[in-house]
């Protein structure tokens, strides 16, 4: 067939700095989707997007050209209103998982379409996984009966959503092309958007176990992303929330799963609760539901009810034994004082290396593997004292997590307290 435009001259366009046409930007993710441009063209394309920019009407018509490459999900036949919630992944980020049953608790129903983890952000469905039984494909048709019969689901996205951001994730993955924020935002929002929600709120983390390390960058991010959602009529809200040290006590699969239910039963640390609570307060807002205490829903079990009902649908047990490492090292506290601070990216890595992440897509995760903390920032810690536990099937693995955490805590004279706000902004 003739194509509409060529290749090269879009590329071109994008590299000096000019501004591609609605046309233009259908029939690049079009003509990418079907093979008609190559990677090594798409990748010369990317860059360009990388050093330049787009502006908002680019960024918006691309999310829609990717959109329309695949289906797109209608929930309106279920008779509630729907909200979701995105993280842009950190470490210890175990939210998802009390927060879709809280959420679904009020009446709001959470169609949570989620993925695994790479290099050292955890990934939802690694952390399901490890309860016995749990299975995280589904299909639609499936996935509407548990919303209406149940009220929540976290599984796999199909392959029919936004196939063209399948397709160029991967490419922009290998070619130190992700940080773009046009390709991040439409990414994340053309998977959001095709999934159909009513509305969104996004969790936009900052810090070194972040995508974003740079409160401006994040802040850059956190508003292309809400106006992509106020142009497809999805209410969309955004915090931006820390993550210079890790969520909660725990990072990796089996443990932060332990944690979550934990929350779940009224208890956990005290930060997963505070932003499970909050996120859980935005997303009911976004739905039209202002008059719900979800603190009180934590406390007096009707979150576990729903998140057992939520378990047992998707043939998982949650009253079986979670799988446990075989092996674990201590690290201790090298000296008296207070902790102020507890590098999350470090504490990733050295999860990751223990077999809690993977370094390619087709690895396989350890369940049982992971860090467990025993002291957060702000704690009083003795020298000697266990400061953090290392989990893993494979004791050869402790080397390099141990090398991975070199530096990653900070102790100082007492009477110092780290000054830390947990969410940093909110943006609508």
């Amino acid at each position: 067939m003739t194509e509409a435009f060529d290749a090269v001259d879009i590329i071109r366009i994008k590299r000096d700095r000019g501004t591609l046409s609605p046309e233009q930007i259908d029939w690049t993710i079009d003509a990418y989707t079907r093979g008609a441009i190559a990677d090594e063209q798409m990748a010369a394309l990317n860059m360009a997007i990388l050093l330049n920019g787009m502006d908002r009407a680019e960024i918006s018509r691309w999310t829609a050209a990717m959109i329309a490459s695949g289906e797109r999900l209608n929930f309106s036949g279920l008779g509630k209103p729907t909200s979701d919630k995105h993280s842009t992944g950190g470490v210890g980020d175990k939210i998802t998982l009390p927060l879709a049953p809280l959420v679904a608790v009020f009446g709001v129903a959470v169609p949570q379409l989620s993925g695994r983890g790479l290099g050292h952000t955890g990934g939802t469905l690694d952390k399901l996984e490890a309860i016995p039984g749990w299975r995280a494909h589904l299909s639609n048709e499936d996935m509407m009966r548990q919303l209406a019969d149940v009220g929540a689901v976290i599984c796999a996205a199909g392959t029919g959503l936004a196939p063209a951001d399948k397709k160029l994730y991967a490419l922009r993955d290998v070619t130190g092309t992700v940080e773009a924020i046009p390709l991040i935002a439409s990414s994340i929002m053309s998977k959001k958007i095709a999934e159909g929600t009513g509305s969104l709120v996004l969790d936009v983390k900052v810090g070194s176990g972040a995508f974003m390390k740079d409160v401006e960058q994040a802040r850059e991010l956190a508003r292309t992303m809400v106006a992509l959602g106020r142009d497809a009529g999805v209410t969309t809200v955004a915090l931006l929330t820390d993550m210079a040290t890790p969520l909660g006590l725990t990072a990796g699969n089996a443990i932060e799963v332990e944690e979550s239910v934990e929350v779940l039963a009224g208890g956990g640390p005290s930060d997963v609760v505070e932003l499970t609570v909050r996120l859980a307060e935005e997303m009911l807002a976004c739905a039209g539901v202002t008059d719900a205490d979800p603190a009180a829903a934590l406390k007096d079990g009707r979150a576990m009810d729903l998140w057992n009902r939520m378990i047992e649908a998707q043939g998982g047990d949650p009253r079986a034994a979670l799988p446990v490492a075989r092996e674990s090292e201590v690290i201790l506290a090298p000296a008296d004082g207070v902790l102020v601070e507890l590098d999350a990216l470090a504490v990733g890595v050295a999860a990751w290396r223990l077999g809690a992440g993977r370094a390619r897509k087709e690895d396989v995760v350890q369940a049982g593997a992971g860090v467990r903390l025993h002291a957060k920032p702000g704690a009083v810690v003795r020298a000697g004292e266990p400061l953090m536990t290392l989990l893993t099937d494979t004791p050869e693995r402790f080397d390099r997590a141990r090398d991975a955490l070199a530096g990653a805590v900070t102790i100082a004279p007492e009477g110092s307290r780290p000054a830390r706000r947990l969410i940093l902004d909110r943006i609508s």
